[in-house]
């Protein structure tokens, strides 16, 4: 399977929200995908040529969006897509994860804290809790610092967490 694009994600957060709503506007898709009206315009102009998007107008500014079969299709596709590109995150963390649990271990310590607040950091500390490995906020355990992707092992305590 191909790697799932911005523009695929787009596209797909715009059939959706096309599905539960039809008379949805260009101005409220923008402000639930945080782009810019024009942005939304061109992903609904290039739906709506490739067929897979119908535009009704129902009053003067009112316009009422139909997803075609083939429509639907493309929605199916790119929603496996997703769910496939997310299980493989998914993986990617857990290994991550399990590699930096592995470390700590190899060095002694049976408690960790976990410095990050998205959803990388949240499945590492799942596998964390799963693994056995305890959670705190204690400043003198080795810190699992979640950036983005990636995790990094900080097994040294510095001088400045001790409050030193």
């Amino acid at each position: 399977m191909e790697k799932a694009t911005a523009s695929d994600n787009r596209d797909l957060i715009i059939l959706d929200r096309i599905k539960k709503n039809p008379e949805t506007t260009q101005a409220s898709l923008a402000a639930q995908l945080g782009v810019a009206v024009g942005t939304v315009n061109w992903h609904l102009k290039r739906l709506i040529e490739k067929g897979y998007v119908k535009m009704r107008r129902i009053k003067r500014h009112k316009i009422h969006y139909i997803i075609t079969p083939p429509g639907l299709a493309l929605r199916a596709r790119l929603m496996i897509d997703f769910i496939h590109s997310s299980f493989n995150l998914y993986r990617l963390v857990r290994e991550r994860s399990l590699k930096a649990i592995d470390n700590i271990r190899t060095h002694g310590f049976a408690s960790v804290r976990v410095v990050g607040e998205n959803d990388v950091a949240e499945i590492c500390r799942l596998t964390c809790m799963e693994q056995g490995i305890q959670l705190t906020e204690d400043k003198n355990v080795p810190v699992l610092k979640v950036i983005g992707l990636k995790i990094f092992v900080e097994l040294e305590v510095s001088e400045k967490d001790n409050g030193d």
